[in-house]
């Protein structure tokens, strides 16, 4: 799995991903919850960016603007565009928005690049659950010029239903006609993560694995 397994490991440590019982903003009840507000030191959001950067690179993608999302996007499009520069010679014009536009200096719902017509933007986000800051992101962008939204690029795809039978993801991808490259699926963590002996303790033993396969199957998405 390469750098997938090191990023899956990195937030166990991190702390940002942990197993119990959560309840979601939408209602459900699940084994495992992924927090990226835990992040909380240079070294550890230096790390994630090099993850970013490395899914980036690996898509293959090319656009024009790195956009992050206020709030949690906003360090993920700056230690993303660092880390292109810094590891792969490749310099990535990135901005993000303002939750409340500037009316005054020089003002403005964008701090950073401003995109130009014809643009193409790739969106950077954590976790993805029902893709309204993404689409709220497509509405506000289209208000600064005709751009063009080409990609997205999430830590971890959890591959549930969104709306409808498909997932969050493939519902942004047909809708925005998106491309969306996760950095891990969820089904890639329990690949790397079941009875394994991290730091001296099992995160995602077989109980874990089989309530995780069990909200899968109430909550997974059809494709």
């Amino acid at each position: 799995m390469g750098y997938k397994q090191d990023f899956i490991l990195f937030m166990v440590r991190a702390g940002v991903l942990t197993f119990g019982d959560f309840l979601t903003k939408s209602g459900r009840r699940t084994p495992y919850f992924i927090n990226t507000g835990r992040y909380r030191t240079g070294a550890q959001i230096a790390e994630l960016g090099d993850y970013y950067a490395a899914a980036i690179r690996e898509s293959g993608e090319k656009f024009d603007v790195l956009f992050g999302p206020a709030y949690k996007g906003i360090p993920l499009s700056v230690a993303t565009a660092i880390s292109l520069y810094r590891n792969y010679q490749e310099e990535v014009p990135y901005c993000f928005n303002r939750k409340e536009a500037k009316d005054h200096g020089e003002g403005g719902a964008l701090v950073g690049c401003t995109p130009k017509d014809g643009d193409r933007i790739a969106v950077i986000e954590d976790v993805v659950t029902a893709g309204t800051a993404v689409r709220e992101t497509a509405a506000l962008l289209r208000t600064v010029a005709d751009v063009h939204f080409s990609t997205l690029f999430v830590s971890v795809d959890r591959m549930e239903r969104g709306t409808g039978a498909k997932s969050a993801l493939r519902e942004l991808q047909d809708t925005l006609g998106l491309r969306v490259y996760p950095i891990v699926t969820v089904r890639e963590i329990i690949a790397c993560l079941h009875n394994r002996v991290i730091d001296g303790r099992v995160c995602l033993d077989d109980a874990m694995r089989g309530a995780m396969e069990r909200y899968l199957g109430k909550y997974g998405a059809a494709e």
